[in-house]
């Protein structure tokens, strides 16, 4: 009896054991890393050269893989096959836009890409993605809903242009936010600071202030821009991350620029922590 006893006792425990033993190795288990779609190419950029930059930058700050798809035409028009399959985006956990196709314009096409971000597809979207994808009278705010809305309803804030490549001084508006509190101000290189026309539900992340002569009066002029926000995109609160700084390739690899843009990709997957550095697993991997 005293026997039985003894093993009955002895049962809960190595079960216990056993558990323990099970998620200690699950822990220790290596994290998969990111799978990232860089997409790029079109107008009035170095995509060559920039998409290597940042898969490069961003790989030595987090754990990520990327597949890259750049279509080298520089013009307007430039679209990707990708976009067509209407389950594009399910091999991948965020989306980097980085294309600059202005000119494209059919509805089809554009809401298959909303799509799948409506659908929860997390996305990071750089500078001229904020000027792709428009039609109509997009020069004007456009109202919710309307036909020509759905990309800057997806971006959370409207951009029609920017004024002369000039040093930007960027300010992050909040440094309790885990997405600022490893980032100081600091001041880019010669740069288009692009405008806002309407922040429609977009979170200001950061500002960008910008001085420059005019052109017609030669009056010195100050201009200041939301440069940096966040937004919740559709039924699903997909995250969106954006900044409208990134034309020039000293700018797109300057440390500081790349390591905003990591924060902003690792906050879109809910991999950044409460202090501003990636989750266990999520940091750079070790070579």
């Amino acid at each position: 009896m005293k026997f039985r006893s003894f093993l009955t006792l002895l049962a809960p425990l190595a079960l216990a054991g056993a558990a323990a033993w099970v998620a200690q190795a699950e822990d220790s288990a290596p994290v998969k890393p990111l799978k990232v779609l860089l997409v790029c190419g079109g107008c009035c950029h170095d995509y060559a050269t920039q998409k290597m930059l940042l898969a490069e930058g961003i790989s030595a700050r987090a754990n990520v893989e990327f597949t890259i798809e750049h279509n080298p035409d520089k013009s307007t028009k430039a679209a990707f096959e990708i976009y067509k399959n209407p389950d594009w985006a399910k091999n991948f956990d965020v989306i980097l836009h980085d294309e600059c196709s202005a000119d494209v314009t059919d509805p089809t096409y554009v809401g298959n890409i909303l799509n799948a971000h409506k659908a929860g597809k997390p996305a990071v979207n750089l500078h001229c993605a904020m000027h792709s994808y428009r039609w109509g009278n997009f020069k004007e705010p456009v109202a919710a809903g309307a036909d020509n809305a759905g990309w800057y309803e997806m971006l959370g804030l409207q951009s029609t242009g920017h004024g002369p490549q000039e040093p930007i001084d960027i300010s992050f508006v909040d440094k309790t936010n885990p997405l600022n509190k490893n980032l100081s101000d600091w001041t880019t290189i010669k740069e288009e600071l692009y405008n806002n026309i309407q922040v429609l539900t977009a979170k200001p992340v950061a500002k960008g202030k910008q001085s420059f002569k005019d052109k017609k009066t030669g009056e010195q002029k100050t201009a200041e821009t939301v440069i940096v926000w966040t937004n919740e995109f559709g039924p699903n609160k997909t995250r969106i991350w954006s900044t409208t700084i990134g034309h020039n390739n000293d700018t797109v690899s300057d440390a500081r620029y790349l390591d905003m843009v990591t924060n902003g990709l690792l906050w879109a997957v809910g991999k950044l922590d409460d202090n501003g550095k990636p989750m266990p697993g999520y940091g750079p991997r070790q070579k």
